[in-house]
């Protein structure tokens, strides 16, 4: 495919990874033109392809787009694309630059032309009578652009500063070809269909409420759900031996200015006076476990030393991009903070990247390592970044695990490891993070005192498995699409009453399922057992159905339907007992 550079050199695109960019980059554009025929008063702000697709930020001064508006969009897009229009770079002096937005009423793009430096070349690309301020490069003729779809609108404060104007994002996507057009509008309906928050709703896990916007409700089935994970979560990190603390949810001010989270992060944070000083909830857990270590002398035999935390954390999210349980105000964080000697980096960093490997293996993911290097807004020497980045290089290196490098996007106060998991439809998630820290021992003041005596600052790694475990249910519930394996079911099986004559054994039956530990429910309404199968088959999930009629009450036995089959099995109530046990002891 031909692009066009904004020198107006013509070239061939050098990589697939190009080609969708420049025609996702150039898809935003003709979008732009098609808004702007349609409501000429539309300003525009930034219009830039991502990684699924392309968006236009555009101020539409009072208007509220419908479904309608966004067809009608999609359907003048097409229109632009038929006319075959010749997409021209030109680049201007800063000045003149500045004129002709000015002429054409984009203030956004005179406030982004201010934003960038004397000497920056301001190019312009033009498409028939539309021209939009871009580096480019773009497609040569808009009749390039053949498979796309208007996804979706949103909110977004220009800069993305909640004291800007809200603007109206309008979301889409491109491809190279009808089919891969075709393949995502497929992907698109299954991950409507295992939608968490529809699932979730439907299983009874959870609950969202304008009473607290972003504060999930988990509902019985859904603590049981998370307390599993959270079992689990404790049997291998005391079998890694982990010691588990809880910090408090709200501390003095003064320790995040320590910590450095008050300068980066302060406008992410709660906070209320106390006292009349002024104390923040917690949006991370780590300043509490480095409380936590520094409240005592430690020797270098005591090193490693690994903590963890189950902790709750409050992040201020704008309304508009919260998201069920993928994107929350308030979360459990699994994290932990291994306190060690430089010499033991590498392999701390080795062993938590096998205990992740391991928790993603038992879920069924696949997945990709991210390494993340220095941020501008840092803090630290160059020699301790660069120390931090090589210990988690060489820990990768060492277990012979190929990762992609992403240039500047590490923690403020290090690089960091980031595991990308792939869904069971492909998609990905991150979850898992290595986070390793010089800077906040030395915020601190931490020590311990080495084999002569001498004080050492140690090394800190931050480090979660599940991330945030209400994102993480979300991801599970989608992944699995609410059919969870059976250890981790929060109804492993289902006690069903054929008719009232069986019912005294129904209720022996589903005591001795409880009395075993296996989280199970009795359904003894006056339904047809076909309706009783069907809705706990399709609508909670049960791994397991045990119908219990006439038949049953003469032989002894049970009947256990299969959740994703209609075989039906005959057992004894001891047999059923011991399989489900079994299990979930081994988390199958």
């Amino acid at each position: 495919m031909k692009i066009i550079m904004n020198d107006g050199v013509v070239r061939e695109c050098e990589s697939k990874e190009e080609e969708l960019h420049v025609l996702r980059h150039s898809a935003a554009h003709i979008m732009a033109q098609a808004i702007r025929r349609l409501f000429p008063e539309a300003i525009f702000a930034y219009g830039p392809a991502t990684e699924k697709g392309f968006y236009y930020d555009v101020d539409l001064g009072d208007r509220k787009l419908n479904d309608e508006d966004l067809a009608n969009i999609e359907k003048e897009m097409r229109k632009i694309v038929k006319e075959n229009l010749p997409i021209k770079p030109y680049i201007l002096p800063r000045e003149e630059a500045i004129a002709l937005m000015e002429s054409r009423g984009e203030k956004y793009k005179v406030e982004h032309i201010g934003d960038l430096g004397e000497d920056a070349i301001i190019s312009f690309y033009q498409q028939g009578d539309y021209v939009d301020m871009c580096v480019g490069p773009h497609l040569c003729y808009t009749k390039a652009l053949k498979a796309f779809k208007i996804t979706q609108q949103s909110g977004a404060y220009w800069k993305n500063d909640k004291n800007n104007k809200m603007l109206t994002r309008i979301n889409g996507v491109a491809f190279t070809s009808q089919e891969e057009l075709e393949a995502y509008n497929k992907l698109m309906e299954e991950a409507e269909r295992r939608d968490h928050r529809k699932i979730g709703k439907e299983m009874n896990l959870f609950m969202l409420c304008e009473e607290g916007p972003g504060f999930p409700f988990f509902l019985p089935k859904g603590m049981a759900l998370k307390n599993t994970l959270i079992d689990y979560w404790r049997q291998i990190h005391t079998r890694d031996n982990y010691v588990e603390v809880q910090t408090p949810l709200i501390m003095n001010r003064k320790l995040w200015e320590t910590s450095g989270h008050w300068d980066h992060y302060k406008d992410n944070m709660y906070s209320t006076l106390i006292d009349d000083e002024t104390y923040c909830i917690k949006p991370m857990n780590c300043p509490g476990g480095v409380m936590v270590y520094r409240s005592k002398p430690h020797s270098y035999r005591e090193l490693p030393m690994r903590v963890g935390e189950l902790g709750m954390v409050h992040r201020h999210e704008l309304k508009g991009a919260l998201h069920g349980l993928f994107r929350v105000r308030c979360f459990t964080q699994d994290d932990a903070h291994i306190f060690m000697r430089r010499e033991q980096i590498t392999d701390e960093i080795m062993g938590v990247v096998h205990l992740i490997n391991e928790v993603y293996t038992k879920f069924g993911f696949k997945y990709f390592i991210e390494l993340s290097t220095r941020p501008e807004n840092s803090m630290g020497s160059d020699e301790d970044w660069e120390a931090a980045t090589n210990g988690l290089k060489n820990a990768l290196e060492k277990l012979g695990l190929d990762y992609i490098v992403n240039e500047g996007d590490g923690a403020f106060y290090g690089p960091k490891i980031d595991f990308h998991l792939e869904d069971s439809i492909g998609r990905t998630w991150q979850c898992g993070t290595i986070q390793l820290d010089f800077q906040m021992p030395l915020n601190f003041g931490l020590e311990y005192t080495d084999e002569n005596n001498e004080k050492q600052r140690p090394i800190m790694i931050h480090r979660v498995c599940f991330g945030s475990i209400e994102r993480f249910i979300g991801i599970l519930t989608e992944h699995f699409a609410g059919k969870f394996p059976v250890w981790l079911a929060p109804v492993q099986a289902k006690v069903l009453l054929v008719s009232e004559k069986s019912a005294e054994m129904a209720d022996r039956v589903y005591n001795a399922l409880r009395e075993n530990g296996i989280r199970c429910e009795l359904d003894n309404r006056n339904e047809k057992i076909g309706y009783m199968i069907r809705e706990a088959q399709m609508v909670d999930r049960v791994p397991y159905m045990v119908i219990i009629g006439q038949k049953e009450v003469e032989t002894n036995t049970v009947s256990i339907r299969y959740r994703d089959t209609a075989q039906t099995e005959t057992m004894t109530v001891e047999e059923f007992i011991e399989k489900i046990v079994r299990e979930t002891k081994e988390r199958l």
